[in-house]
């Protein structure tokens, strides 16, 4: 009944055709086929209260400019909130035969508030108004993951001041490399989790402009006030070109590549706990609560999460590909490709928020197993640069000093020798400006310790940056709950 009550028909006393907004000027039915490929309504009734908000914004101008009485407006708001008690208590009756979450607002406000509810599009067209419900969304999913990167950061500053003297490899080629501080290594993460908040962040001076009042894409003959509309939802002002507010999507372009690099950023760090649970490192163990099973092997602890966080970051750089390649070909302005917007952008709105939530939950939780991660950051080959600038500090050529040291290196791999054991004489058949036996030139403090310059492992530089990071999340956090 619900298809037939909004399907075409050939004539307009049937009153079927006049119910699409399009249906004037059609006198056959559309075949249900289509209705079926080009509904929306599953994924794009997200847009819900934003539809609202950019009515009841749209409504009280035109009650301004005089092209509706107040008596019309107070009803299309009293219908209105009415629709958002019911879309906010899951009793909105969404239905896919309106195609869109425009028209069944639209349909619902008929019911609720009467003729007048075909009033309120005046001035309007979908396409301004869906280009103005996306900004208002991505305006509140940067927010939300800004948020959401924010309470991670907290969670890893928490944990590199808990372990601020652990020791471990620092690994380059997923080889052993240099000692370094666990805090100093999620610090790392710390910074590449702030860049991504500051990528959503600067997003938001790209959406300062409301599409609302360009129309179709030419404007509107009608005196709107689109700079009252504009305030009234939050923008600086109206767009300075209506052809390109209706056409342009590289908001959710943006928002799609910021999301992309924060997701690969969370892979990254899932991929080290992945590593660091397994037996060969031993460095951390997941909590039960974060771990799964196995339906065959009962010794099993697997960490399905940090491997689900990992798996979802080619999810978001598919999206990110999907829409780029919707709009590689599109010439101005509007066209219904441009649906195809919605799917990527709620999506990688809800893996970012959800791959946020758990890796800080497991951050949170995990237990740091230190004598491990000590044992294998005194590996002593961890020190052989420290060996060549021994040399440096004597006057040696840094690449001289290489080369020797490497020698030394590769004499110990061959006699199973512990570079540490080698003497002054023993160091001085490879290079005769060694100063003293290997024992003195080399420890893992000294070696964490000399690395003093900013940024560096060394404790004081370490401590100064988690000051310092706190600092700044504090002052970002504020920032944030300011501007919601």
């Amino acid at each position: 009944m619900t298809r037939d009550r909004n399907r075409s028909a050939p004539t307009q006393e049937s009153g079927t055709q006049t119910r699409k907004p399009w249906g004037g000027r059609f006198r056959e039915d559309t075949d249900p086929s289509v209705e079926r490929f080009s509904a929306s309504i599953d994924f794009d009734r997200a847009l819900a209260r934003y539809d609202l908000r950019l009515s009841l914004a749209h409504a009280e101008m035109l009650g301004r400019v005089g092209l509706l009485s107040a008596e019309d407006v107070a009803a299309l708001r009293r219908g209105l909130a009415e629709i958002g008690e019911e879309i906010e208590s899951d009793r909105f009756p969404f239905d896919p035969a309106l195609e869109d979450i425009h028209m069944n607002v639209e349909a619902r406000l008929r019911d609720r508030a009467g003729a007048v509810a075909a009033r309120l599009h005046t001035g309007r067209s979908r396409n301004d108004q869906v280009a103005t419900d996306l900004l208002l969304y991505l305006r509140d999913a940067a927010r939300a993951a800004r948020a959401s990167l924010h309470e991670l950061q907290f969670v890893l500053l928490a944990r590199a001041r808990e372990h601020l003297d652990t020791v471990l490899p620092g690994y380059t080629h997923l080889q052993r490399a240099q000692p370094v501080r666990l805090a100093h290594h999620w610090l790392a993460f710390v910074e590449m989790f702030g860049r991504d908040a500051q990528r959503f962040r600067d997003l938001e001076a790209r959406m300062a402009l409301s599409p609302l009042g360009s129309g179709a894409l030419a404007g509107t003959t009608l005196p709107l006030d689109p700079e009252a509309t504009a305030r009234a939802l939050g923008f600086a002002g109206p767009s300075r070109n209506s052809m390109d507010a209706v056409a342009s999507r590289d908001a959710g372009l943006e928002f799609l590549a910021a999301g992309a690099i924060a997701q690969v950023h969370l892979s990254r760090l899932a991929e080290e706990l992945v590593l660091w649970s397994t037996a060969e490192f031993g460095f951390i163990e997941l909590a039960d609560a974060y771990s799964t099973g196995s339906s065959l092997m009962p010794q099993k602890k697997n960490p399905d999460v940090p491997e689900l966080v990992r798996g979802k970051a080619g999810r978001a750089i598919g999206n990110l590909v999907a829409l780029l390649t919707v709009l590689k070909g599109l010439p101005l302005t509007y066209n219904r490709d441009l649906q195809e917007d919605k799917e990527p952008i709620f999506d990688t709105a809800r893996t970012l928020r959800d791959s946020l939530e758990v890796m800080a939950g497991a951050i949170a939780t995990l237990r740091v197993n230190e004598a491990r991660m000590r044992e294998a950051a005194s590996d002593p080959m961890l020190l052989a640069t420290d060996l060549a600038e021994a040399l440096v500090r004597e006057g040696v050529a840094f690449r001289e000093a290489h080369e020797a040291v490497g020698r030394i290196v590769a004499h110990c791999v061959e006699k199973d020798a512990d570079l540490r054991s080698l003497s002054r004489e023993d160091l001085r058949a490879f290079h005769p400006a060694f100063p003293s036996a290997a024992s003195e030139l080399l420890s893992l403090e000294r070696a964490l310790e000399g690395r003093s310059l900013p940024g560096a492992t060394a404790r004081p530089r370490v401590a100064e940056a988690l000051d310092a990071a706190e600092a700044e999340l504090a002052a970002a956090r504020r920032e944030l709950e300011a501007a919601r």
